[in-house]
């Protein structure tokens, strides 16, 4: 079980995958908040709070590939998980190139996100 203090950050714009990473999450014992944009995320605060982010790769505003890069610039060893529903090789390469921890299909098990989840948080 991993501890409370775990703060797992999802980003995506469609809110039934937000509530279903939330559920998922919060089952395993993470504590998890969501975010509707890469925006509204990086106004929010909570970078400086969470151990990981979930991210969609494509998001309305800036999308999920350049969040990454955002956060590689402001926090360099947060672990970024990112997830789409138009699996491009491409594109899978360069977010893995640039340091994503996981490149996700929609839909995925919620077990191999946890696996997941669980590898990049380990301290």
């Amino acid at each position: 079980m991993p501890q409370s203090n775990v703060v797992v950050a999802t980003v995506d714009d469609d809110r039934r995958v937000r509530e279903s990473v939330q559920s998922v999450l919060e089952s395993a014992g993470y504590e998890a908040v969501t975010f509707e944009s890469a925006e509204t995320f990086l106004f929010s605060g909570a970078l400086s709070r969470v151990s990981c982010v979930i991210a969609d790769v494509r998001l309305p505003g800036m999308d999920g590939t350049e969040l990454q890069r955002r956060i590689r610039r402001e926090r360099r060893q947060l672990p970024v998980i990112l997830i789409t529903a138009h699996d491009d090789d491409g594109v899978r390469q360069q977010a893995l190139r640039d340091g994503a921890v996981a490149f996700l299909v929609k839909p995925f098990d919620g077990g191999d996100l946890l696996e997941h989840v669980a590898r990049a948080t380990i301290a």
